[in-house]
């Protein structure tokens, strides 16, 4: 499918991959490297992990990665776990992230110096995450150039570069449109885009907003920027990024992680039940790691779901200790949360678990709607597998991935556009159960466009298809770019 591109009288090339810290970003950025390895047997990548304190789930994942790695061209180091954040309430997340991946420079210049030592492959060049852009002090140092991997979508690429420009060269302050109706005019939109679906983020006064869009500022520093979308997925975002005065943009998606999900006990179950499911009969409700609800809200969707009529399979998580960051876990006896009875009433139709293995489940034929957070790499999984989405977005960009699915492509059914978790909205059994049941009509017009789209995100990386073009494109820029060995 991808084909290869070898030449032994070339010299050799690694390129060092930064991903942030946290499992949703780690999946995608591997994923891409391992694709430029599959792609290009002169590349080799050595990948720095940061490690949070709290989360458990990093160290899993990459143990098995390195355990799968049969070719020896990914290595993986962990950079020394930082204690200093053990408080992860004391800071929002892109505050902490900020400040957590700050701290890591040095510790990267200690690595980079030692691979430096030997001089072979030659460093090519940082691949850094979206939210790692102080690392490109680090690769100055070093002469080298810095490409970025940007999780999420080519839309939200162009928005933060868009409010960027507003906030540095027209002094506009983006955190005021909080709470107001407005609605902008942003390139990579072919809608005007709501202030109500920006993420929180943006409307931060206590220095969020000025931390996201300090990324956007630093983006236009690199030298190139790879984003995990398909050019037929956003035509438009992708040509709005074209047309403005930016490194080039390469979209090299959809980056999936097809296989390698942890959990096989309940994997099991999981396929073991959806077996006995009829076709496209299954709404799939899955909440990302950070997904969790309150009490109230739990009752809520209960009610709606039993409502419905319809199959589901719902991965129900407590929120953790620490609320603000954090990840959720599993109820250990969920009926204490749900309406009484719901359990035995719908035992003959749904199935209610803890934490999913989401790729094997959209794959499954008995999935016929996806209830999604909006999540980039869960929007992306649920396109490639052809399932219609219903939207309910909780933290970060995710109101804005729902916006661009329902609005400007038609491809997902609304449930919520606006759901911010800080407040105390409830989304009410009814709007459940409506949602539910548009994303289950089995003819919708939603469904064949998504059906459209799954088999155009297919095609993007067959030999000749987009995204195969576009990553042979990055690869030539970075051996044309390769620092001469000293």
């Amino acid at each position: 499918m991808l084909g290869k591109i070898s030449s032994d009288s070339m010299k050799k090339a690694e390129l060092v991959f930064i991903p942030s810290p946290g499992i949703g970003h780690l999946v995608s950025t591997l994923e891409i490297a391992k694709l430029l390895i599959d792609r290009d047997d002169r590349l080799s990548v050595t990948v720095l992990i940061m490690k949070l304190p709290f989360d458990t789930m990093v160290g899993t994942y990459t143990q098995s990665l390195a355990a799968s790695s049969p070719t020896g061209r990914i290595r993986i180091v962990n950079l020394p776990q930082d204690d200093s954040i053990s408080e992860p309430t004391s800071h929002q997340p892109i505050k902490l992230c900020t400040v957590f991946i700050e701290n890591q420079k040095p510790r990267v210049k200690e690595v980079v110096t030692e691979m430096t030592r030997t001089g072979s492959p030659r460093l090519a060049g940082f691949v850094i995450d979206m939210f790692c852009t102080c690392m490109i002090d680090v690769a100055n140092e070093f002469g080298l150039p810095t490409y970025v991997f940007f999780t999420s979508s080519a839309a939200f690429l162009g928005m933060m570069l868009h409010l960027q420009t507003l906030q540095d060269s027209h002094n506009i302050d983006v955190t005021e449109l909080k709470d107001t109706d407005t609605e902008l005019v942003i390139p990579s939109f072919v809608n005007p885009v709501p202030a109500k679906v920006l993420p929180s983020t943006v409307l931060d006064k206590d220095g969020g907003a000025t931390m996201l869009l300090n990324h956007a500022k630093r983006f236009r520093n690199t030298k190139g920027i790879m984003v995990n979308t398909v050019t037929e997925l956003e035509s438009n975002a992708v040509q709005s990024l074209s047309n403005i005065k930016i490194p080039k943009v390469y979209p090299v998606g959809p980056i999936l992680n097809l296989k390698g999900e942890t959990g096989s006990s309940q994997k099991t179950e999981i396929l073991t039940w959806l077996d006995q499911q009829p076709p496209s009969s299954v709404v799939f409700l899955c909440f990302g790691s950070m997904g969790s609800f309150s009490v109230d809200q739990v009752k809520e969707i209960a009610h709606g779901l039993e409502n419905s009529g319809h199959r589901f399979l719902w991965s129900l998580r407590q929120p953790p200790p620490k609320v603000k960051f954090g990840l959720s876990t599993d109820y250990t006896n969920p009926e204490e949360v749900l309406p009484e009875g719901f359990l035995d009433r719908t035992a003959g139709i749904g199935k209610v678990i803890g934490w999913a293995p989401q790729v094997a489940v959209l794959a499954h034929i008995a999935i016929g709607g996806f209830v999604s957070h909006c999540g980039w790499n869960s929007t992306v999984e649920s396109l490639w597998f052809g399932v219609p989405l219903a939207t309910w977005p909780m933290y970060a960009e995710q109101q804005v991935n729902a916006f661009q699915m329902v609005k400007e492509l038609g491809l997902a059914v609304e449930i919520k556009l606006d759901y911010r978790r800080a407040g105390q909205i409830i989304v009410s059994a009814e709007e459940v159960k409506e949602g539910v049941r548009r994303v289950m009509e089995y003819d919708s017009e939603v469904r064949k466009k998504v059906k459209e789209m799954k088999e155009k995100c297919r095609k993007a990386i067959m030999d000749g298809g987009s995204s195969h073009t576009w990553l042979g494109c990055l690869i030539q820029d970075v051996m044309d770019n390769t620092p001469p060995s000293n």
